[in-house]
C-alpha cells in the first residue's frame, strides 16, 4: 500500500472529525478534498464509513450522560420520551435515505458543481437565520417534544444532498422552530449518533463485496483520525457557538464553495463535455479535480484506451495551469 494513500486518509478522516458536528457539511468537504488529492475508493465507502470515528466521538464525549438515560429507560417517562424524540426525528432521513441511495452515491456525490453551490447557499441562510432575533422557548436538548422533534427531521431530509450540511439543516430547523442555539448544536449531536449509525450500517451492507485488506486499513486509518478530531471539536462547540453564533461557519461554507465553483469555471466548463480538456490531468497518480465524472470519464477512457488527461497526452489536450496535488 502506498504511502501517499494513507497520508490522504488521514488527513480526510481529520477533515471529517472537525467538519461532521459544524455546520460546513463534512461529506462536501470530503469530497472535495478526496477529488484534490486524488483519493480514489471503490464506491465512495470511504467517506461514510469512517464517520463511525465521529459517532465514538459524540458516545465518549455524552457517555455518561447517555448511560444514565439508559438506566433510567424503565421508571422515567422523560428518559423514553427523548428516546422516542431522537429516533422520531431520525426516521424520514433514514426512509429517504434508503430508497435514494445509489442516485445519492452516484449522482449528487459525483457533482462538484452541485456540492459547491450548496455550500454557498446554505451558508448564506444560515448567516440570515444566525441574524434573526429569535426568541427561543426550548432550551434543553434533551426536553424537546416529540413533533418538535419529527420536524428537524424533516429539515434532516436536506442533508442527503451533499454540501447542505447535517448539522446543518438540523440547527437551522430548530432554530426556526424555537429553540436556542446551543440545545439546537446539542440535539444535532444526539440525532447524529442513530442516523450516521444507520448510514454506516447500510453502506456497508451495500459495498459489502467492494471492501478487501487494504481497503479497510484505510478505512481504519481515517476511523481514527476522524474519532480524535471530532472529540476535541465535541467538547469546544457549544462553548463556541455560545458565544460567536454561527457566522464564522457560514462565512466558511460561501468561501469554500466559491473557491470550488471558481476552480470548476477555470478547469472544467470551458471545454466541451466529454473532452479530454474537461478533466484535469493526473501527475504521479494524483488527481487535482475532476470534472468529467463517472460515465463521460469512462466513455473517454473506453475510446482512446484510458490515456484521456495523462500526462503523455499532447500539449494542446491539457489544461495550461492544471493544479498540484496539495
Amino acid at each position: 500500500m502506498q504511502i501517499e494513500m494513507i497520508v490522504d486518509a488521514a488527513i480526510l478522516g481529520i477533515l471529517e472529525g472537525l467538519t461532521e458536528f459544524i455546520p460546513v457539511s463534512s461529506t462536501a468537504h470530503i469530497l472535495l478534498a478526496g477529488r484534490v488529492l486524488g483519493f480514489e475508493n471503490p464506491g465512495k465507502t470511504f467517506e461514510v464509513l469512517i464517520q463511525l470515528g465521529a459517532i465514538l466521538a459524540i458516545l465518549s464525549v455524552y457517555f455518561g450522560r447517555l448511560w444514565s438515560v439508559a438506566l433510567a429507560l424503565p421508571d422515567s417517562a422523560r428518559a423514553r420520551r427523548f428516546v422516542f424524540a431522537v429516533l422520531l426525528a431520525f426516521l424520514p432521513a433514514a426512509v429517504l435515505g434508503a430508497l435514494g441511495h445509489d442516485i445519492i452515491k452516484t449522482v449528487f456525490f459525483e457533482s462538484p458543481t452541485l456540492i459547491c453551490s450548496m455550500l454557498i447557499l446554505g451558508g448564506i441562510v444560515l448567516l440570515f437565520v444566525d441574524r434573526l432575533k429569535l426568541k427561543p422557548r426550548y432550551t434543553n436538548a434533551m426536553e424537546y417534544p416529540p413533533g418538535l422533534a419529527f420536524r428537524i427531521g424533516l429539515f434532516q431530509c436536506l442533508a442527503l444532498i451533499p454540501g447542505v450540511s447535517r448539522s446543518g439543516a438540523t440547527i437551522v430547523g430548530s432554530l426556526l422552530m424555537g429553540t436556542d442555539k446551543r440545545s439546537a448544536a446539542e440535539f444535532s449531536f444526539f440525532l447524529a449518533m442513530p442516523t450516521m449509525a444507520g448510514a454506516f450500517a447500510y453502506d456497508l451492507y451495500k459495498n459489502r463485496a467492494l471492501i478487501d485488506a487494504s481497503q479497510a486499513l484505510i478505512v481504519a486509518i481515517g476511523f481514527v483520525c476522524a474519532f480524535i478530531a471530532a472529540v476535541i471539536v465535541v467538547r469546544r462547540l457549544l462553548d463556541f457557538v455560545s458565544r460567536h453564533g454561527f457566522a464564522p461557519f457560514a462565512w466558511w461554507r460561501i468561501a469554500v464553495g466559491a473557491v470550488g465553483l471558481i476552480l470548476i469555471a477555470l478547469y472544467g466548463n470551458g471545454a466541451p463535455e466529454g473532452s479530454a480538456e474537461a478533466s484535469v490531468a493526473r501527475s504521479g497518480g494524483a488527481l487535482a479535480l475532476e470534472l468529467a465524472a463517472g460515465p463521460v470519464a469512462d466513455e473517454i477512457g473506453g475510446e482512446d484506451g484510458g490515456k484521456a488527461g495523462g500526462v503523455d497526452a499532447e500539449p494542446l489536450q491539457r489544461p495550461p495551469l492544471p493544479l498540484g496535488r496539495f
